[in-house]
């Protein structure tokens, strides 16, 4: 919070000036007596703490100020300077003290009272806030938001809307305002009042595609999928060359069956540069689930998926190479399973869909290499090196097969399925190897842990 406070930084020179030359003589006339000492005095030790205070020193700040003090006790700025620097010292108490005594002497001082407001903003003295920012509301409107911000500290929820309102109605919309009314809607988990104030936004400026959008995802959060839909159709109608009314629309046009409609909307969302990728990506997963279930619209899905081949991400190729294994292509969900690997080559899920899927179309020179290359990354993952053995037991390679069953075996913690995988393995290097007895004394205890199961 705390937002006005930079603006006292900018302009707290220009009150300091004309106040400090208030107190000053003309110093090309010769002075009649001693007072032309005290002013000179005074004004060394003025300065001396507005030097103490610029480069930090705020104790000898207060030395000089109290100087000031001694010669002349009627200035507020002096009061002022001394509540500053108490405040920085975090002497709260100094602090407020010599405020109240500058604010008593010009009550409408705005850089006096917002001085005092952040001695009781950093506090954390609401109250006492409330009570000055109100003070600086009559003076500058700008402090309005803080106000609002301090009656949502204080949950007066009403207060803080309805100034919101206010300052809307004043000087239009914000991200800010917007912001921490949606926090309040969120808090006080009021839903009507949330889409309410969105309908007024729809109503009254209907070309700000903004605020349609918001009433759409707010109704769709709501579960109200009827409005929804209804928004985002009134939306089509006012902007028919929106391309985001189309991240909802598809939505729709697949639960009512619409698949066209749905398919075209898809299309315009993936197509479009002004939606980026993480939506695109929501979208065509959302597709890809659809036709998991529909398999007749595949071939729309490799159209669609073509439209997007040099866009799609990691998650995207994810998810189709999830799609095609679903479906029994083995080969695309393999191909797209690399493609998302080469985007993130250290995302281990990817790695061990890579290699158990090499491993089931006996693709084991592939499962060796690219299990090598795992294991630099992730050389405590067990089934890395059970994949590796399988792959070398299969390419007559049983010493490797059992260099890298055993190394495995010593990372397996509380997983009694992959180690029978592992003993299995085991047996039937040592097998091949002809050890008959190691064979046999793996191939029971993998067979005593599948009875366990």
């Amino acid at each position: 919070m705390k937002l006005n406070k930079k603006i006292t930084r900018i302009f707290i020179a220009l009150l300091i000036v004309p106040v400090f030359a208030i107190a000053q003589v003309d110093f090309n006339k010769r002075p009649d007596d001693d007072l032309g000492n005290v002013e000179d005095e005074f004004q060394e030790y003025f300065f001396e703490a507005l030097k103490q205070k610029g480069i930090e020193n705020y104790d000898r700040a207060i030395d000089a100020l109290q100087k000031c003090l001694n010669l002349n006790s009627k200035l507020p700025v002096i009061y002022f300077e001394l509540g500053k620097n108490y405040n920085k010292l975090k002497n709260f108490g100094a602090a407020e003290e010599n405020l109240k005594k500058a604010i008593s002497m010009q009550p409408d001082n705005v850089w006096f009272l917002d001085e005092l407001y952040d001695v009781y903003f950093q506090q954390d003295d609401i109250k006492n806030a409330l009570k000055t920012i109100k003070q600086l509301v009559k003076y500058h409107p700008d402090y309005k938001e803080d106000l609002a911000a301090l009656y949502v500290r204080e949950e007066k929820y009403k207060q803080a809307l309805d100034i919101l309102d206010e300052l809307d109605a004043d000087l239009g919309l914000s991200e800010s305002r917007d912001a921490m009314r949606n926090d309040i809607y969120s808090i006080t988990g009021n839903a009507d009042d949330r889409i309410e104030n969105l309908e007024q936004r729809v109503a009254s400026n209907p070309n700000n595609e903004d605020n349609h959008l918001k009433l759409i995802y707010r109704y769709s959060q709501t579960g109200d999928r009827k409005n929804a839909f209804k928004a985002a159709k009134n939306l089509l109608k006012v902007k028919p060359n929106s391309k985001f009314v189309h991240l909802a629309l598809y939505k729709f046009y697949l639960q009512d069956g619409k698949v066209d409609e749905a398919i075209s909307s898809v299309k315009i969302a993936l197509m479009s540069p002004e939606i980026n990728s993480d939506a695109k990506a929501k979208v065509l997963k959302d597709f890809v689930s659809f036709v998991a279930k529909n398999p007749e619209y595949e071939s729309d899905l490799v159209d669609i998926t073509a439209l997007v081949d040099e866009n799609k991400d990691a998650q995207t190729h994810s998810d189709l190479g999830h799609y095609y294994l679903k479906a029994g292509d083995k080969a695309k969900a393999l191909s797209n399973f690399k493609e998302a690997l080469k985007q993130d080559p250290n995302d281990f899920k990817l790695i061990k869909d890579v290699l158990l899927l090499q491993l089931d179309i006996k693709d084991y020179k592939a499962v060796i290499n690219d299990g090598e290359r795992a294991l630099e990354l992730y050389p405590a993952q067990p089934i890395l090196y059970l994949v590796n053995g399988v792959a070398n037991n299969n390419l007559n390679q049983y010493k490797k097969a059992i260099d890298n069953l055993e190394m495995g075996l010593d990372f397996l913690v509380d997983n009694p399925v992959m180690e029978a995988d592992f003993y299995s393995e085991l047996s039937i290097a040592y097998k091949a190897l002809n050890n008959i007895s190691k064979s046999e004394t793996f191939a029971k205890k993998a067979q005593a842990l599948k009875a366990q199961q």
